[in-house]
């Protein structure tokens, strides 16, 4: 049986008009042109616009997006590269495809996100990179892993893959550091109908490396002048996600006024939800709260038709991918801890506020017993 509360809805017309994205598709078949062709250029310019951070690179998916940025900056084999281990695993994915490794730091106890000062502890010779998370479209302490890039002669690369929309003292996330990525997975806040992402920055030198990157290291046509992959965002997602660029402000403003809503409605309730950063705008990618006996909640929502979901129930530094690095429980116990208590609850654009209340009312019950 099918929940009375999706934990969230992706038919045509959440995110922007069915008939708008029903013309740019079918401008795209017109056109014969499908793969990094005058809809991809669009779009790229576009989104470096919307999001002030000078130049904008269309890929495959994000994970391929952090891949190509780390390869930009040059991270390469036997690098490590500091990151958080909450968050979905591909981020990590991502760094050891290049022969890399990545290092996991703590997190903050209340956001969440990556902690300046446990990377400060994690930061060696072999360090290449700091990569962030924006975590749940929450700014992570950007400032802070600046900082320490500058002391220590290193880049900063933001996975900003679900903080699309989100700033930070008014400036977009991802335009911060020497590159940002973004995915364009279906369920992200600006998502595809399809995979794709991107890598924007605003060095113009790391821009025209990507483009060479992306499209097997060619400087032009069979002329390979690098090593690089074959990740290409096509036409048709890029022509559908410039029509979802337009809407994106307002939507993520409905995504922020139902995280308030419930932020009011859960009071008192026996759960907390995750803080955002002071001078963070965020896009509310997710809204994730924390509770004991989080799995007996999550299952009482569940028999009242209340569909939640974890983000993320197992810390990347304690998935068996990464058994060899070491880093075993207790060596990033907030992390570990929020993963046994975090859990999301539904919010989408097309939310409607009372299903908020209902929700409220679900989790206080919980807690009357």
């Amino acid at each position: 049986m099918s929940p009375e509360v999706r934990f969230n809805d992706l038919s045509l017309g959440g995110a922007a008009p069915a008939p708008e994205i029903e013309a740019a598709i079918a401008r795209v078949l017109a056109s014969g042109w499908f793969i990094l062709g005058p809809e991809v250029e669009a779009f790229e310019r576009e989104m470096a616009s919307s999001f002030d951070c000078g130049n904008a690179v269309g890929v495959g998916n994000g994970t391929d997006a952090i891949t190509l940025a780390l390869m930009a900056v040059g991270v390469g084999p036997g690098d490590e590269v500091v990151t958080t281990p909450l968050t979905a695993a591909f981020t990590a994915l991502a760094v050891s495809r290049l022969g890399a490794k990545p290092v996991f730091a703590d997190v903050e106890p209340e956001t969440l996100t990556l902690s300046a000062e446990s990377v400060a502890r994690k930061i060696t010779s072999k360090t290449r990179a700091l990569m962030p998370v924006h975590l749940y479209g929450n700014a992570a302490d950007i400032e802070g892993m600046l900082e320490l890039a500058d002391a220590h002669g290193l880049a900063v690369v933001e996975d900003a893959c679900q903080a699309h929309g989100s700033r930070h003292h008014g400036k977009s996330l991802g335009s911060l550091g020497r590159a940002g990525t973004f995915s364009f997975y279906p369920t992200k806040n600006l998502g595809a109908l399809g995979d794709g992402g991107m890598v924007v920055t605003r060095d113009d030198e790391i821009a025209a490396k990507l483009k060479r990157l992306r499209n097997g290291g060619q400087s032009s046509r069979y002329r390979h002048d690098e090593i690089g992959v074959n990740s290409r965002l096509d036409e048709i997602q890029a022509a559908v996600l410039r029509v979802k660029l337009k809407y994106l402000e307002s939507k993520n403003e409905r995504r922020r006024e139902m995280s308030r809503l419930y932020e009011e409605a859960l009071e008192g309730s026996g759960v907390r939800p995750v803080a955002v950063r002071d001078g963070c705008t965020s896009a509310r990618h997710l809204f994730v709260i924390r509770a004991p006996n989080r799995d007996a909640l999550a299952a009482h929502l569940k028999e009242r038709g209340i569909e939640t979901l974890i983000h993320f129930p197992i810390p990347t530094h304690l998935q068996r991918a990464y058994e060899s690095l070491g880093q075993g429980p207790g060596s990033c116990p907030n992390a570990e801890k929020a993963c046994e208590e975090i859990l999301s609850l539904p919010l989408y654009p097309m939310l409607a506020n009372e299903v908020v209340g209902r929700v409220a009312d679900a989790i206080r019950s919980f807690f009357r017993g």
